[in-house]
C-alpha cells in the first residue's frame, strides 16, 4: 500500500503528461510509396492536327439519324430519354455501317444518377449490342464492367492523380474532364495527364440542376409516375423560365429524373488552338434539342474551325446566330 497523497501526485503527473502529449502536433506521414507525380507529365508530345476529331453527343432520334449519314466522325455518343428506343437506335447504327464507316463506334450514355431497382436499365445496355458505354457513376463502373468504357464529367475528376487512378483501377479507355476547370486548369490537367486520354467538351447546353421531382409528369398530366403518366416527355418539349425571362430546357432520362440544361450553348472555340497545343485530341460536340439542320451547321463550323478555314470569332458570330440565345465562354473562361 502507499499513502493517499502518492496515488494524488501520480494522477497529477498522468493528467500533465496526457495534456502536454495533447498539445503537440499530430505528426501526419505522406505515403512515400505513392507516386504523387504521374510519370505521363514526363512524356508529352505535340498533337498533330489530322489526329484531332470531334465527337458528337447527340440526344434525339432525328438528330442520331442525321449524324448515320454524316461522314468523318469515329464515334457517335447517344442520349437518350426512353430505354425503348436504345435497341432501334443501336440496329439502325449497323444498318447504317459502310466501308466508309466500318470502324465507326456507337457509345451509349446512360442516366447521371443510378438508383437500386434500377437493374433493368443497366441490362437493356448490355443487351443492346453497343460498342461502349459512358460511364457516369460509380454504379455504372460496376454493373458495365468488362466492357468498353469512357469516364463522363459526371466523375468529377479533375487532377492527374485521379486521372491515373480511374485509367488504373477500371481500365477506362479516356476520361472526360470535369465541368468544375476553367481553361487554365484544363490546360495544367492536360500537361500532367497520360496523353490523349483526357476529353475535352468544347460545344454544350451546361446542365445546371437535376432532380428527381419530373416536371413533365407533374404539369403535362394527372398521373403519379411512369406507369400513369403517358410519357409526355416523349413528345413535348419544356423548358423553365428564369427571372430574366430566359428559357432553359428540360430533359427527362429513362429514370424519369430531370435534368435543367442553361438555354445559352457554352462554346470553348477560342480555346481549342491552346487545348490541342497542351496535347488534348478529342472534343466532344453536344447537343440538346437543336434541329438535325442546326446541329449539321454547328458540326461543319467547328470543322472549319479546326481546319483554319475560320477564325473563332467567325465561329463565334455564327454560333449566335444558329443558336438562339446566343453563346457562352461559361465556366472555360480564365480567371484573369
Amino acid at each position: 500500500m502507499i499513502p493517499v497523497s502518492a496515488l494524488n501526485q501520480l494522477r497529477r503527473d498522468g493528467v500533465a503528461a496526457l495534456i502536454e502529449q495533447r498539445e503537440q502536433p499530430i505528426p501526419w506521414k505522406i505515403n512515400r510509396s505513392f507516386d504523387w507525380a504521374p510519370a505521363a507529365s514526363l512524356t508529352f508530345r505535340p498533337v498533330n492536327p489530322s489526329d484531332v476529331h470531334f465527337v458528337p453527343l447527340v440526344r434525339t432520334m432525328e438528330q442520331f439519324e442525321r449524324i448515320l449519314g454524316l461522314k468523318g466522325y469515329r464515334d457517335i455518343y447517344l442520349e437518350l430519354d426512353h430505354p425503348g428506343k436504345i435497341r432501334e437506335a443501336c440496329e439502325a447504327f449497323r444498318k447504317s455501317r459502310s466501308p466508309d464507316s466500318i470502324n465507326r463506334n456507337l457509345w451509349l450514355a446512360p442516366p447521371r444518377i443510378f438508383k437500386p431497382g434500377e437493374d433493368r436499365i443497366i441490362q437493356q445496355l448490355l443487351e443492346s449490342g453497343a460498342d461502349g458505354f459512358l460511364v457516369r457513376n460509380y454504379d455504372h463502373l460496376e454493373g458495365l464492367k468488362g466492357q468498353r468504357l469512357r469516364g463522363d464529367f459526371s466523375l468529377n475528376i479533375s487532377n492527374p492523380i485521379s486521372v491515373e487512378w480511374f485509367l488504373k483501377n477500371h481500365h477506362l479507355e479516356r476520361i472526360t474532364a470535369s465541368y468544375d476547370l476553367n481553361q487554365d486548369q484544363l490546360l495544367d490537367l492536360l500537361r500532367a495527364s497520360p496523353q490523349g486520354m483526357i476529353e475535352i467538351t468544347l460545344h454544350q447546353h451546361m446542365p445546371m440542376f437535376h432532380m428527381e421531382h419530373c416536371l413533365f409528369c407533374a404539369f403535362l398530366t394527372k398521373g403519379k409516375d411512369f406507369r400513369d403518366c403517358g410519357r409526355p416527355c416523349d413528345s413535348t418539349e419544356l423548358s423553365v423560365r428564369d427571372r430574366v425571362g430566359m428559357e432553359h430546357p428540360v430533359k427527362a432520362d429513362a429514370g424519369c429524373r430531370n435534368t435543367v440544361f442553361n438555354g445559352r450553348a457554352q462554346t470553348g472555340a477560342e480555346y481549342l488552338d491552346s487545348f490541342i497545343q497542351a496535347g488534348a485530341s478529342v472534343f466532344r460536340i453536344e447537343f440538346l434539342n437543336e434541329s438535325p439542320d442546326e446541329m449539321e451547321s454547328t458540326l461543319r463550323n467547328y470543322q472549319l474551325l479546326l481546319q483554319g478555314r475560320i477564325e473563332s470569332s467567325v465561329l463565334w458570330r455564327d454560333l449566335k446566330l444558329i443558336n438562339q440565345l446566343g453563346v457562352t465562354r461559361g465556366t472555360l473562361k480564365s480567371n484573369h
